[in-house]
C-alpha cells in the first residue's frame, strides 16, 4: 500500500509558518466550499478563503492555523498554501486580534452611516481575519 501521509507547507510574504511531512488530511475552506485532501487526491490548485485550515496526523495530533486567503497547490504528495498572512495559534496574540475586531466592527458602523461602501468592505475583511484569528487561538486550547 502506498504511503497515507504528505508534506504541507504554509508560507506567507514574510516567510515559513508550517512545514511538516507526517499529515493524513488537509481540510480547508476554499472558494468553492470545505475541502478535505489526502495523499494521492487527484492534482489541483485552489483559492482560499479566510479561515481555519486543519491538518490532521495519525494518533489524533491534529494541528490548525489561521489563514487569510490565498492558494493551495496540491500534487497528491506535497500540499503548499501560500497564504496573504498565516499564523499558528501559539503565535496569535489574542488581546491585539480582539483589538482588532473592536476596530473593524466600529469602522463598519462607520461605513455604514456614511455610505461609504468601499471602507465597508476592507472593514468586513479585517473583522473577518480578526475573528479567524481568535476562532483559531480558541482550538488550540481546546
Amino acid at each position: 500500500m502506498a504511503d497515507s501521509k504528505f508534506k504541507v507547507t504554509i508560507i506567507t510574504p514574510d516567510g515559513t509558518v508550517y512545514d511538516k511531512d507526517d499529515a493524513t488530511m488537509l481540510v480547508m475552506n476554499t472558494s468553492g466550499g470545505q475541502m478535505g485532501l489526502m495523499a494521492h487526491h487527484v492534482p489541483l490548485i485552489a483559492a482560499l478563503e479566510i479561515s481555519t485550515v486543519q491538518i490532521k496526523h495519525d494518533g489524533g495530533t491534529d494541528e490548525v492555523a489561521a489563514v487569510n486567503g490565498g492558494i493551495i497547490q496540491f500534487d497528491g504528495e506535497n500540499a503548499l498554501i501560500a497564504a496573504d498572512s498565516a499564523e499558528m495559534p501559539e503565535e496569535i496574540d489574542v488581546q491585539r486580534a480582539e483589538a482588532a475586531k473592536r476596530r473593524s466592527e466600529s469602522a463598519i458602523e462607520k461605513a455604514k452611516r456614511e455610505h461609504n461602501q468601499d471602507a465597508l468592505a476592507r472593514a468586513e475583511v479585517h473583522l473577518k481575519r480578526a475573528i479567524n484569528r481568535l476562532n483559531t487561538s480558541k482550538l488550540n486550547q481546546q
